[in-house]
């Protein structure tokens, strides 16, 4: 879509029309903050492979997210110049393995993980991962994750959002900003959260449970 066919140009205002971004009607959207620390996500096949034949995840304790849990399970993982310990699973398990971690951690680990959204692992750098009974070398796989927006279809129907919508999260106080690009995921099973990584939070002074708001919505990719 060229921007001259765009309906909604005579509502923007020149600041957003220089970012391809419509304001959120009739006001911004506010949502609640939740920081993702390091984690990992395992697949039966690798759950298997560092914990053995028949092993279950054990809960530590639930997440935002229904269903979800931060397992008593941790992974060392290693990296080509540097190594950490003690990095927590998280499941249940998914049909690939998958390390989040910071760019602060990209370099303590000496690779070049990209930015991405949770799944998207095709390109990705492997490291090796390192369980009580077994390691696994990880071809692919580690990420940066894309901060997002987890909502339930009444809360999109109410911010006027769809699954796979960009938006842009405007962040107050001392370190105000804004992250732009921002993922709307959409689901029965989830509950309203932005989720941004520990690097981020830090950069913005955010901490679990802080409110920031949908500003706008992006018109064109």
């Amino acid at each position: 879509m060229e921007l001259q066919d765009n309906p909604n140009l005579q509502e923007l205002t020149p600041y957003y029309l220089s970012l391809y971004l419509k304001p959120i009607d009739p006001e911004p959207f506010r949502v609640p903050v939740g920081i993702s620390a390091r984690h990992i996500h395992l697949s039966p096949e690798h759950l298997k492979a560092m914990f053995g034949s028949g092993y279950g995840l054990q809960v530590y304790k639930p997440l935002s997210q229904p269903g979800q849990f931060a397992a008593r399970e941790t992974l060392t993982v290693v990296g080509p110049k540097g190594v950490i310990e003690g990095v927590r699973v998280l499941g249940p398990t998914r049909p690939q393995s998958q390390v989040e971690i910071s760019r602060t951690d990209a370099y303590r680990l000496g690779i070049e993980a990209p930015l991405r959204d949770s799944g998207d692992l095709a390109g990705t750098p492997g490291v090796a991962l390192v369980g009580p009974k077994g390691a696994v070398n990880l071809e692919k796989g580690v990420i940066l994750a894309a901060a997002h927006i987890h909502m339930h279809p009444s809360d999109a129907a109410q911010a006027r959002l769809k699954d796979g919508d960009r938006v842009q999260v405007l962040v107050e106080g001392e370190r105000g900003t804004a992250f732009n690009n921002v993922l709307i995921r959409v689901s029965e099973k989830f509950k309203l959260e932005f989720h941004l990584d520990t690097d981020e939070a830090n950069a913005a002074l955010l901490d679990n449970g802080d409110i920031v708001e949908i500003v706008a919505r992006k018109l064109l990719m």
